[in-house]
């Protein structure tokens, strides 16, 4: 990857992240880890809040971006062809930034939420009788 390919993906990254980690938001781990559920929760149909159509379309972006083919080839046109990557990237990382929110939001006002009905993970205390 070039110096200017990356600068240019960098910059779009830092965008989304900006928009991704806001104060009280759901960190970029929960986004990540709830994108299969997106997808399943939207072949199901259980989802409505977004189409397949949409989700290949971010899909495709992102295979886009990481191709080494080109609409715009940087070596041709120097900076211009940067654009169009760059453009692609921040809009497919600022799509799933927004549609991993509306997600979820639906799941936790649904009660669908990862582990809905077990046990919270991590430390737990026990009431014990048991005196030394």
């Amino acid at each position: 990857m070039s110096k200017a390919r990356g600068f240019a993906y960098v910059g779009a990254l830092a965008r989304a992240a900006k928009l991704a980690t806001r104060p009280g938001g759901p960190s970029l781990g929960d986004r990540a880890v709830a994108i299969p559920r997106l997808v399943s929760a939207v072949r199901s149909g259980d989802y409505t809040g977004t189409s397949l159509v949409r989700l290949g379309l971010v899909a495709a972006g992102a295979a886009y971006v990481v191709s080494p083919v080109d609409l715009l080839p940087e070596g041709v046109l120097g900076v211009l062809g940067l654009a169009d990557d760059a453009m692609v990237l921040g809009w497919v990382a600022t799509t799933v930034v927004e549609e991993t929110e509306k997600f979820l939001e639906w799941e936790a006002s649904s009660g669908r939420g990862p582990g809905e009905g077990e046990p919270a993970a991590g430390p737990t205390t026990v009431r014990s009788d048991v005196v030394d």
